[in-house]
């Protein structure tokens, strides 16, 4: 697993460098007339059934190489249309780049249950914090700031500030078959204890996650199929 591009039961691992930039590349690309009104049909369904979700910008990766990974500017209609049909993929290739935080503490990792209405991967245990890159993290040379991204779905998801973060170490990167949502992990180590962790969420009122805990990496493995499959990858990367 430890070969760029290495296939782990149709699940991709990418290596990166400790450096790895991410950058834009080039502009969104259109989509045939028949292509748009199947995309614009899928995010109809998918707003009658979850009136809260928005079609906002997320960054599809084109290529990777552990040094830097190119991509352009999509938008989240075109990645759900894939999530509800994965043979979409050959049209609108679509790569999804999200942030994976894995915070490490004195009591272990920091481990979340998804809430059980997400359009994705509901129900299952994932490293907080996690989301889609988004304009917000891009810089005036085109380069994307993936740190301050997490940072800020660290702030958002689990009401914890950057400051109680030192540092932030990328690991790999897991593409996800099917969808093809390609997820970047990430170390974060804090000084802040269990318990603290556990009430900055607590007094967020983030309901992203139904239950959080901290615990060893190997209890975090015996949940088995429950957890995702990012989750060992990113666990047997840490140093």
């Amino acid at each position: 697993m430890d070969a760029a591009g290495t296939r782990m039961a149709g699940w991709v691992v990418h290596d990166v460098a400790a450096s790895v930039r991410v950058v834009v590349a080039r502009p969104m690309p259109p989509l045939p007339a028949a292509l748009e009104a199947e995309v614009a049909r899928l995010w109809q369904a998918a707003r009658a059934a979850r009136p809260k979700i928005f079609n906002g910008a997320i960054f599809s990766a084109d290529e990777f190489t552990p040094e830097v990974i190119r991509g352009h500017w999509s938008e989240f209609r075109r990645s759900l249309a894939q999530i509800e049909r994965p043979e979409l993929y050959e049209e609108l290739r679509v790569r999804s780049l999200a942030v994976n935080g894995v915070i490490r503490c004195a009591g272990g990792v920091l481990i979340g249950r998804r809430n059980a209405r997400a359009v994705y991967q509901a129900g299952q245990w994932q490293l907080p914090p996690a989301g889609s890159l988004d304009r917000s993290a891009e810089n005036a040379d085109g380069s994307i700031d993936v740190r301050r991204q997490l940072l800020s779905e660290l702030e958002e998801e689990l009401g914890i500030a950057a400051a109680e973060i030192g540092a932030i170490t990328p690991l790999c990167l897991v593409e996800h078959p099917g969808t093809h949502v390609t997820d970047f992990g990430m170390e974060m180590r804090t000084t802040l204890d269990a318990a603290a962790l556990l009430a900055a969420h607590a007094a967020s009122g983030n309901t992203e996650y139904e239950e959080m805990h901290v615990l060893p990496p190997a209890r975090i493995l015996a949940l088995g199929d429950e957890v995702m499959p990012t989750v060992p990858v990113f666990l047997g990367r840490l140093a």
